[in-house]
């Protein structure tokens, strides 16, 4: 695509994986620090094609080590215009992944880079190589962008200096929304960014549903779908009004099935266990439902401990990514915290028992007052019967559901049924005790006439050791 570098640049490179045995160096990520910011700026206070690097380049790093990374584009134009930011800002995701042996995953001050060796081999030696062809894929693909200048950050020190303010940037970038709500508009957003990450992933951007990835809020998709109609971001029609309280519309059940390649026709946008939005792998924060507990947990890329059901968020990130629509697991952008309709099918923040003390410190004004202290964290327990123990001990809102379920269940034991009597040869149907890191993404139990138990796992992972089949005389 184009020779001057000494890598391949094309589409068919999205979705390429640098394993660690495979990697030259990995850059900013989970165990390092990092962000990408696009600033609209004025034709005269952009040169185009500069390049600044602070910090070792590339030729510098020995194989196998790990850096800061930061990537600074200012960009200008007589149609660019602040609203476009965001949205240049996530095809870079999108361009530094056509490079043949470059790996970019997630986004704002989240993202993480890899570099593989055999690029490296064949030539990937400066930083400047990557910005040059990441800055002429954003003139060639995006014709508004005249001009575009590129400051990458390889230094600690300056990469901190720098951090703060791309944060206050995504900030308020966020705030715009909140003001308007989904009734407020006929039309939603789509994003495919992440197709080749996950082909059936069906992201919708609402007024009160940010992206997965946290990067595209509704005014960043309406602005995107005008400038690029055949971009990544397009408009959803979000036709008839299904149901208000889970947010499901026709328009967007349509697209759903159109984008899934027929793997979904439904989507609830504020549910979490009927129907849920499906889950990419850039979300920045996974829930987890607790059926001990019968409540939800949340956990994000930055908490490297155990949630209380055994599990580190990479393995639930594992079991909810990929485009998929579990039950039972739910990818959302941190943003989605504030949205006065947040999961409100399923109890919204009544539902919400746990989250890693980073993560509450970070949106604690957004947490209703009256549960900040009930919520707990891993500093509070470490397990689900000590997160019982709190929740119990804090009056959180749950435990009334727990009241209402046994009340019912005590009224179903008190009213004599047929299935209820044990047959000649068959013991009386018991409920199972799953282990606590057990989630099926779906599991129904039921009583047969015969007394027998039948168990329907959706989306569960078995694993069999031996099978033996015999002929029965």
């Amino acid at each position: 695509m184009a020779d001057e570098f000494p890598f391949e640049i094309s589409p068919m490179f999205e979705g390429e994986r640098i394993r660690k045995e495979g990697m030259h160096v990995e850059l900013a990520g989970p165990k390092s620090k990092g962000f990408e910011l696009v600033r609209a700026a004025p034709m005269e206070e952009v040169e185009d094609g500069r390049f600044t690097l602070i910090g070792p380049d590339l030729k510098d790093m020995e194989e196998g080590s790990r850096h800061p990374f930061a990537m600074v584009y200012k960009i200008a134009g007589e149609l660019v215009e602040a609203d476009l930011e965001s949205i240049v800002e996530r095809r870079n995701h999108e361009f530094q992944n056509y490079i043949q042996g470059m790996m970019h995953l997630n986004q704002r001050d989240d993202v993480w880079i890899r570099i593989g060796k055999e690029a490296v081999g064949k030539g990937m030696n400066s930083f400047e190589q990557i910005a040059k062809a990441v800055m002429m894929l954003f003139k060639n693909e995006l014709p508004f962008i005249e001009k575009v200048e590129a400051t990458y950050i390889t230094d600690m020190a300056e990469v901190e200096k720098q951090v703060d303010n791309a944060r206050a940037v995504y900030k308020a970038r966020d705030e715009r929304t909140r003001g308007l709500h989904d009734e407020d508009v006929d039309t939603f957003y789509g994003c495919t960014l992440c197709a080749s990450f996950a082909p059936t992933n069906v992201c919708v951007v609402t007024p009160d549903r940010i992206s997965l990835c946290g990067a595209i809020n509704w005014f960043d998709g309406r602005a995107a779908a005008k400038v690029d109609p055949e971009g990544p971001q397009f408009a959803i029609p979000k036709g008839e009004l299904l149901d208000a309280e889970s947010g499901e519309y026709s328009g967007v059940n349509e697209f759903a099935k159109k984008l899934s390649s027929g793997e979904y026709d439904r989507i609830k946008l504020h549910s979490f266990l009927e129907y849920p939005h499906t889950s990419c792998g850039c979300f920045e924060v996974v829930g987890f439902y607790i059926p001990e507990v019968d409540a939800i947990g949340w956990v994000d890329r930055d908490f490297a401990g155990t949630a209380p059901n055994g599990l580190q968020f990479s393995t639930m990130a594992g079991q909810t990514g990929g485009g998929k629509q579990v039950v039972g697991f739910l990818g959302i952008g941190i943003n989605y915290f504030r949205s006065p309709k947040f999961i409100q099918a399923d109890g919204g923040w009544n539902r919400v028992v746990w989250m890693p003390k980073m993560l509450k410190e970070k949106i604690f004004q957004d947490i209703p007052e009256d549960l900040r202290d009930k919520i707990a964290t891993e500093e509070d327990v470490k397990d689900i019967e000590a997160l019982r123990n709190f929740l119990k001990e804090k009056k959180h809102p749950i435990i009334e559901r727990w009241v209402e379920e046994e009340a019912e269940e005590e009224v179903k034991e008190e009213a004599p049924t047929q299935a209820a009597v044990p047959q000649a040869g068959f013991a009386a149907p018991q409920m199972m005790q799953m282990p606590a890191n057990f989630m099926p993404s779906a599991m129904q139990m039921m009583g047969g006439g015969s007394g027998g138990v039948r168990i329907i796992l959706k989306n569960a992972k078995v694993t069999v050791d031996k099978i033996i089949i015999q002929k029965q005389d």
